[in-house]
């Protein structure tokens, strides 16, 4: 048998869906996967069991992607496609299931919209296999100590997303007080490529000995096994976010432009913060425009997240 799964472009949209796709590993047991998804998210999938390939979908110009996504799976014959894209490819295919997303406009958590799909009762929680490679990697990035380690995801794709560094400075230390409730922690920071700049004055606020810098120079699968190694973990709303709430860690996501009740953390130890302005308050205000270098995340400040840590620790 041979399943074949399509998921996201986006590494948040794709960890989301990963709880699907441990669903129908668990339910074809004797079957081998095939994985479609975008360059960024595609690395997330390489230590699922029984992988027989992985389809990296590469934009191209006049839809070409997917007549190359077409012709290199028409000549299978599938036990069930399973669709996250809602493309015409799944309907060209011969398989004998077929399940095809298409937006649902409802007030619904994405794993919920996805757990639908498959007519789940229960939403399956997000699933990451990680080899025995990237644990080692991990042991070596991380080494063990009695000293507790705190996760930080400063960056965002979008710099409204982005919650000020500064302001991860200020939260970082009050909660690495002799008060605070991880009292000389190591700090853990995350981040893609690229994504340096938007955290130094994080960087420069923590002192060295207790900083374990991995912005830019981690995989995913060796980030996932670091951060099961982290008592807590604080990012804006990101695709790291969703990977530390798939860990298992306390995960806590700082939303402001755009809709935690579609892409809060999901776990039974995360949750979602945000200043007093909702999602609407925001994107309806006098000058907002989301091709602009702004942060719309100054309504949130230092003091809510740190009752919010708190909160989240006391569950």
């Amino acid at each position: 048998m041979k399943v074949l799964f399509i998921t996201s472009n986006r590494i948040g949209d794709a960890i989301l869906s990963s709880g699907l796709l441990g669903w129908l590993v668990d339910t074809y047991r004797d079957a081998t996967f095939t994985l479609a998804a975008g360059p960024a998210a595609a690395p997330l999938f390489s230590d699922v069991p029984r992988l027989e390939n992985i389809i990296t979908i590469s934009k191209q110009p006049y839809a070409g992607h997917w007549r190359e996504l077409w012709r290199a799976c028409a000549t299978t014959r599938w036990e069930h496609v399973v669709d996250l894209r809602g493309s015409a490819i799944s309907w060209l295919l011969w398989t004998k299931a077929r399940s095809v997303y298409r937006p649902q406009f409802t007030q619904e958590h994405r794993v919920v919209q996805l757990a639908r799909l498959l007519g789940l009762d229960t939403p399956p929680q997000p699933r990451i296999w990680c080899s025995g490679v990237r644990w080692d990697k991990a042991a070596k990035l991380v080494p063990e100590s009695n000293v507790p380690l705190l996760a930080l995801g400063p960056a965002a794709n979008w710099c409204g997303k982005q919650w000020p560094a500064g302001r991860f400075a200020e939260l970082t230390m009050k909660l690495t007080a002799p008060d605070g409730p991880f009292p000389g922690a190591r700090v853990m920071l995350f981040g893609g490529p690229g994504e340096r700049e938007m955290a130094l004055p994080l960087l420069h606020a923590i002192p060295e000995a207790n900083c374990i810098d991995l912005i830019g120079r981690v995989d995913l699968l060796t980030a996932y096994a670091c951060l099961r190694k982290a008592a807590l973990y604080i990012g804006n709303d990101s695709g790291l976010m969703h990977l530390a709430a798939a860990a298992g860690i306390p995960t806590l996501g700082l939303f402001g432009p755009s809709k935690e009740v579609h892409y809060a953390p999901w776990g039974p130890h995360a949750m979602a913060v945000r200043g007093r302005q909702s999602f609407d308050d925001i994107i309806s205000a006098p000058g907002y425009d989301h091709r602009s270098g702004q942060s719309y995340m100054t309504g949130l400040s230092v003091d809510r997240v740190y009752r919010a840590v708190n909160e989240l620790l006391a569950r």
